[in-house]
């Protein structure tokens, strides 16, 4: 009896903590071993998202009632937000022939890398950027931006947006242009020229804000780079031959919240193990293998883009003993770096491999 009664007296306060808007901490797990995600590894293939875009082109036209032709890259985990990871959206667009994508902004930043296709643009903040397979462009934070082809074929790329780590923290914001194309009021690739140098930079450069801005990095510079750094034989044991899209100015990350890499994994290349909490969306630009991602093996090829959650076991393998593979990719390092949040772990096991399931 006095157990009932102590019982319906401890439900009792609980209801009345709830009516007044309040919760006993003892009820609500709030600590966790280690970081959880409903992410989960998964690979969409490139042929299937052709396929698709190729679709979309027979069906929808571009306007200011669909701006974009753009399909989201969904997360069986991560349906309810329409992401490939829990702070990552990664998505692929094409634009047909004599096509002009409307001029908007948002302070969502986002990223265009470039996966078939040339001589297309954007126009970023004035700033025309052609198109190239393989080169970055970026769309800071509440830059006016739009697209056009003035060719004769379809031209597709990859996006990657932070939206859902800004919708998270509710500051989304939307603007469109009055017109849908913004006047051009710089040089055509005026930034890329501007910091071809690389390791060297005009001199009365300072930083004037937090992104870069250099808008445009050909895929040719960083391929060089890549390839001077994989005959030096220099490489990481996780990543092979890696590296970092940075800020000319400041030498930083490009962009406050993404980070843009690039790596190369030489012929016959199985890295080791290791996890960190941030999340990664892989583009394969060239080649074929294969990642463990908590002991499961996603087997790749060049146009898949796969993703793997934050603080998930992963390891690359390059599926040639002959030719070189490259993988582009976005992160969410940036953030959890200037919040003292990131952490990296190597697998110390089996020589620092996983055994595939």
């Amino acid at each position: 009896m006095i157990g009932e009664q102590v019982s319906s007296a401890v439900e009792q306060f609980h209801a009345g903590l709830e009516a007044n808007g309040l919760q006993g901490l003892w009820r609500v797990q709030t600590q966790t071993h280690e970081p959880r995600t409903a992410a989960v590894p998964h690979v969409w293939r490139g042929a299937m998202l052709r396929e698709q875009l190729l679709r979309a082109g027979e069906l929808i036209t571009m306007d200011r009632s669909a701006e974009r032709r753009v399909l989201l890259l969904v997360n069986p985990g991560l349906r309810a937000i329409n992401a490939a990871t829990h702070t990552l959206t990664a998505a692929v667009q094409m634009i047909k022939p004599g096509e002009i994508a409307p001029t908007h902004r948002h302070n969502a930043t986002a990223i265009r890398f470039i996966i078939d296709g040339r001589g297309a643009y954007t126009t970023v903040d004035g700033e025309k950027l052609l198109m190239d397979p393989g080169d970055l462009i970026l769309t800071p934070n509440w830059t006016w931006h739009d697209h056009g082809n003035e060719t004769d074929t379809p031209i597709f790329w990859m996006d990657g947006l932070d939206r859902p780590l800004v919708a998270s923290l509710n500051a989304m914001f939307f603007e469109p242009y009055a017109e849908d194309r913004q006047a051009v009021t710089l040089p055509e690739d005026y930034s890329a020229r501007r910091y071809a140098g690389g390791h060297v930079r005009p001199t009365w450069e300072r930083p004037s804000g937090p992104f870069s801005p250099q808008h445009a990095y050909p895929f040719a510079a960083t391929y060089e780079t890549l390839s001077h750094l994989a005959r030096l034989g220099e490489a990481s044991p996780y990543d092979d031959v890696a590296v970092e899209y940075v800020n000319p100015v400041t030498g930083g990350h490009a962009l406050t919240t993404m980070g843009c890499e690039m790596q190369l994994l030489r012929p016959g290349v199985h890295t080791k193990a290791h996890r960190h909490v941030s999340s990664t969306v892989y583009q394969v630009f060239r080649g074929r293998g294969y990642s463990v991602v908590n002991g499961e093996r996603l087997d790749w090829e060049q146009g898949d883009i796969f993703a793997v959650p934050t603080w998930a076991w992963h390891e690359h393998a390059n599926g040639s003993p002959s030719e070189e593979a490259i993988l582009f990719s976005i992160n969410d390092l940036p953030p959890m770096q200037a919040l003292a949040l990131y952490r990296e772990q190597a697998y110390e096991a089996n020589n620092g491999y996983q055994d595939e399931c």
